[in-house]
Order: C-alpha cells, then sequence, then structure tokens
C-alpha cells in the first residue's frame, strides 16, 4: 500500500537521487495515496473510465453499483447487455467488462495471486485481457496492489509534467520518459504520484 508514510520516504529518496524532484518538491508538497481496493471491481472501473471524464465514468459506476450491490464478476455476467447498456455502458466496455468477468469466474485470471506475483509478471497477465492496456495494467498495478515501483510512461500527463520539471522543450515520448526516471527506481510510483501532483499544481 502506498500510504502518506510510504510517499514521505519516497519523495525524500527521490528528492536526494534528483535534483529537479526536489525543487519541485519544495513547490507543490507531497502528493496524496491513491489507494483502491483490488478485484474486479476495480478492473471493471479502469475499463469504464477509458476515454471517459471523470464525472461521467463516476456516474456510470453509481448506476452500476445500483444494479450490482455485490460489485462481482458473477453478479456482472448476470445482467444482461441491455441493463448494462441503461447504465451507461457502451457495447465494446460491456465486451471487455464480461471479457475480464468470465476469465475470473473460470477462475483463469487469480487476482488474489497477482498479489504475490513480480511486478513484469503483473503486468503481462492483465495485458493479456481485451481491454486493458499496459497504461491500465500498470494503474492496477499501483493503485490496486500498491506497487512501488511502477511507472505510465505512456500518460500523457505524466510527460508534460516532467517537460516542465526538467525544463525541456519537447514532451518526451512514453519510452523518453521512461528512461529519465529509471534512476528513481524503486519508487517510480511515488514519483508518478508526484508528477500528477506537479502537472496539477506547478507554475507553467
Amino acid at each position: 500500500m502506498i500510504d502518506a508514510a510510504v510517499i514521505a520516504e519516497g519523495m525524500a529518496a527521490l528528492a536526494e537521487c534528483d535534483p529537479d524532484v526536489a525543487e519541485g518538491w519544495a513547490l507543490v508538497g507531497d502528493p496524496e495515496p491513491r489507494i483502491r481496493p483490488h478485484g474486479f471491481e476495480a478492473l471493471l472501473r479502469i475499463i469504464v473510465s477509458q476515454q471517459l471524464s471523470t464525472q461521467v465514468a463516476a456516474a456510470i459506476m453509481g448506476r452500476l453499483e445500483i444494479r450490482l450491490p455485490e460489485m462481482s464478476a458473477e453478479a456482472f455476467l448476470a445482467l444482461d447487455d441491455e441493463s448494462l447498456r441503461a447504465c451507461g455502458l457502451s457495447g465494446r466496455k460491456i465486451e471487455y467488462g464480461r471479457g475480464v468477468a468470465e476469465k475470473i469466474a473460470a477462475d483463469e485470471l487469480n487476482l488474489t495471486a497477482l498479489m504475490e506475483e513480480k511486478d513484469e509478471d503483473v503486468i503481462g497477465q492483465l495485458v493479456a485481457l481485451r481491454g486493458i492496456g499496459v497504461w491500465s495494467a500498470e494503474i492496477y498495478a499501483m493503485f490496486s496492489l500498491g506497487r512501488r515501483d511502477i511507472f505510465p510512461a505512456d500518460d500523457l500527463a505524466l510527460q508534460e509534467a516532467l517537460k516542465r520539471l526538467k525544463k525541456l522543450d519537447d514532451r518526451p515520448s512514453g519510452g523518453e520518459a521512461r528512461a529519465m526516471v529509471e534512476h528513481w527506481s524503486p519508487w517510480r510510483s511515488v514519483g508518478a504520484l508526484f508528477l500528477w501532483r506537479y502537472y496539477r499544481g506547478a507554475p507553467q
């Protein structure tokens, strides 16, 4: 779990190894923890939120929660497509949600066992699911599994924050961003949380 104590420890380590982080940290302070439960509901939230605003995604999840007091794979599979569309899910997201739910219900994906897997194995198993790309898998690993050394380098906000932090002329690509923060290991998840805060709060 990446709680406030872990963030404080990680930020101190990042500031020591990267003067730009130290300068940015002085400007915006510690980022807030982002702790989410692990399991089917967390993956479904990731699928629902893709290409939607936070407010719209929250409204869809709210309607789903009314129909699904128990947010489990089995309960999701029991709802017909019409009911899911009425909650605001697109046909493609229904397909993705059912695919994940079926894997869990058939015990082909054990989300509890993922907690004991190495980071790269977690990412590999999740991206094998339709509708779960690398970014989504990394977000799940960070927020739901509490992995401390994950960096979602394809996130545009992180790239833009790095551009500002490092005073670059252009926003780095995902590959460039990943290389730029390699020395942040083993605290790259904390570094990502910091960059999201820096993106929102640092002067441009």
